[in-house]
């Protein structure tokens, strides 16, 4: 199956969805990421080809410069080969970073639902599966950013047509 998505560091390697890092790019919020105990956010080449905002390809940019986020490629046959079968019915972001997570063992962040949601339950399993929302509200709990960053984050999102599902943000904020 590849490497374990907890490193012998206790680090969790987390490949990031278009749907998740546009998010954290219109939160000007990537800084979170990085400053996530026990996590490493990662951005597949197709996944950066997905951001197509100058001001968000800018702020990607600054954040690989920065090592926020780390930036990898597809380069495993089995990898490949798991990417085009996901690619007949799903996007090219989703299908690398869902692939990525089945080989190498990572998590996957995604706010993608239906059919993409379904395989990737069926796939990695629930729990190596990681939103928005879910992503939001650990920084609260481990105190890098405050209750009051976190609804400013939502309405943030919601301002830019983010759906919040109910209970999303554990009763942080009000929703």
């Amino acid at each position: 199956m590849g490497t374990s998505a907890v490193s012998g560091r206790g680090v969790a390697t987390v490949a990031l969805d278009a749907s998740v890092l546009i998010n954290f790019l219109i939160l000007n919020r990537v800084q979170v990421l990085a400053d996530l105990p026990g996590f490493r956010f990662v951005v597949l080449d197709a996944v950066e080809h997905e951001v197509r905002r100058p001001q968000q390809q800018i702020t990607l940019e600054v954040a690989f410069e920065q090592g926020l986020v780390d930036r990898a490629g597809t380069a495993n046959p089995q990898e490949l080969a798991i990417f085009a079968e996901h690619r007949r019915v799903m996007g090219l972001g989703e299908a690398a970073c869902l692939a990525a997570a089945e080989v190498r063992g990572w998590m996957l962040a995604s706010d993608e639902r239906r059919l993409f949601r379904r395989l990737a339950r069926e796939r990695i399993g629930d729990h190596r599966i990681l939103t928005t929302p879910a992503i939001l509200v650990l920084p609260v709990k481990t105190g890098v950013i405050s209750v009051e960053e976190l609804r400013g984050a939502k309405e943030e999102l919601e301002r830019n047509r983010f759906r919040v599902p109910p209970g999303a943000f554990g009763g942080l904020v009000s929703e």
